[in-house]
């Protein structure tokens, strides 16, 4: 029989477990223990003991700290990371912003896709995140979907990649150039060739694929239609871009005579197993469909801030009951990947739209948490429960953040930015503040490099 591998947290101040009890966070459970046992969540209570034979079980020491769930990020580009501050897209709406920055990203290769997407999973430990999906949509110079799957293996990251595409040059009327465009038959068999290569159906999976055409700028509505049969025949998910912009209704109106949220549901983009970025200007119809359907949205905040696209109404989609996850989106139009505070974010742009009492710290850290988990289809994932995956996150709050607060669950106005200790699957991946996976500082003078490379080419 396998031996069991054991850790007890012990002593924690407060444990936010965001199960079905009680209110937005579940149970609240003060001087609370977790016992780990082989990845999963094996008890939460106080006054644990080790289960596994004497001496087997770790113990950490929670004492002074709050714990949540891991934070689950549903809309990444982690590529982007290596092109931060880009002075040509710092002020430029979405689309000037993408033609600055699709010179740059052609000239990427495998080592910038592994490199920039190292950093990138890091940084969103750091910020208490324990799964996250990625949106890779264009491929230079050899590159593939491989590259940051292995890149999210070796830190240890719970992963959602999806296959992007591009299909629709400039020459063809689209937005990217057509060096960075590729045939939608090639396209289709990439889907298929890394769905089976990579994806993991299974409870507790770290990895599962998903198809995600880039926008609908950027494909045919063949690609869109073909996408969504191949991703339901394969029984995987589906991921776009959608409504993010003034700009992308009035392209929506023009070339295909409707809104996006009926471009989507004719082309059979809604539905349980979809869930798309931005939706800043769904109007109420749009919303009712999400919601009737089951379709998922990515509010990316911080992301609709910096690209001037305007503010998503999330509290409209949550009274509707559409499912709202959060996303740091890439992080060149973020231009941090700190998933924390993204939820601090969402919630005071939630307030400043529609009053102090529209959005709480616990509703936003809900969010975060259970509602990203939803959206990815990750029923496992979450929250603190027997039988779920140990993805924990311990905020220290000892510190300067949270000094003089009254209430550590209101983590997103007074509480730390960055975890003390992170475990995902039941593995310590950061302690005492500290990347344990990756040497990072390797891997940041690496991603430096390359970004000098890139600057002078």
């Amino acid at each position: 029989m396998a031996k069991t591998h054991s850790t007890l947290i012990k002593n924690a101040q407060l444990v936010l477990t965001m199960n079905d009890a009680g209110g937005i966070t579940g149970d609240e459970i003060a001087n609370c223990d977790i016992l780990i046992e082989d990845g999963v969540i094996a008890s939460v209570g106080q006054g644990l003991a080790p289960q596994a034979e004497e001496g087997a079980t770790e113990v950490l020491d929670a004492a002074g700290c709050l714990i949540t769930p891991g934070l689950v990020n549903t809309h990444h580009h982690l590529y982007q990371s290596l092109t931060r501050a880009v002075p040509g897209g710092q002020d430029a709406l979405l689309f000037g912003w993408l033609q600055t920055l699709y010179p740059i990203w052609s000239r990427f290769g495998p080592e910038e896709m592994y490199v920039s997407a190292q950093v990138g999973l890091a940084e969103l430990m750091l910020s208490g995140c324990t799964t996250t999906s990625d949106h890779l949509y264009l491929y230079p110079n050899g590159s593939k979907l491989d590259d940051t799957i292995a890149a999210a293996a070796d830190i240890g990251m719970r992963f959602q990649p999806t296959r992007g595409s591009m299909s629709i040059g400039e020459s063809d009327g689209g937005l990217p150039p057509d060096s960075l465009v590729e045939k939608e038959k090639a396209i289709l068999e990439d889907c298929i060739r890394v769905i089976d290569a990579h994806h993991d159906a299974s409870e507790g999976s770290m990895c599962r694929v998903g198809v995600a055409p880039c926008s609908p700028f950027s494909v045919s509505r063949d690609l869109m239609r073909d996408a969504a049969i191949l991703a339901r025949d394969k029984g995987v998910m589906m991921h776009t871009h959608l409504a993010e912009n003034d700009e992308d209704i009035a392209y929506s109106l023009e070339k295909f005579g409707c809104r996006p949220g009926q471009y989507a549901e004719d082309l059979g983009w809604t539905g349980d197993d979809v869930w798309h970025a931005h939706c800043v200007k769904l109007d109420g119809q749009e919303i009712d469909l999400f919601a009737r359907s089951g379709t998922g949205v990515a509010h990316c905040p911080c992301s609709n801030c910096r690209l001037g696209s305007g503010i998503a109404p999330v509290r409209a989609m949550r009274d509707a009951g559409v499912k709202v996850g959060l996303g740091v989106d890439g992080s060149a139009s973020n231009d941090a990947g700190n998933l924390v505070l993204e939820a601090r974010q969402s919630m005071l742009l939630q307030r400043v739209a529609n009053g102090a009492d529209a959005m709480s710290a616990r509703e936003a850290l809900h969010i975060a948490t259970r509602g990203g988990a939803a959206v990815l289809g990750r029923p496992d994932c979450g929250q603190l429960a027997v039988g779920k995956r140990a993805d924990i996150a311990i905020w220290d709050m000892s510190g300067i953040e949270a000094a003089g607060s009254w209430d550590a669950a209101a983590l997103l106005l007074a509480g730390p930015t960055q975890v003390r200790d992170l475990f995902i699957e039941g593995r310590r991946v950061v302690a005492t503040g500290q990347v344990t996976s990756i040497d990072l500082s390797n891997v940041i003078a690496r991603q430096n490099t390359l970004a000098l490379k890139l600057s002078e080419a």
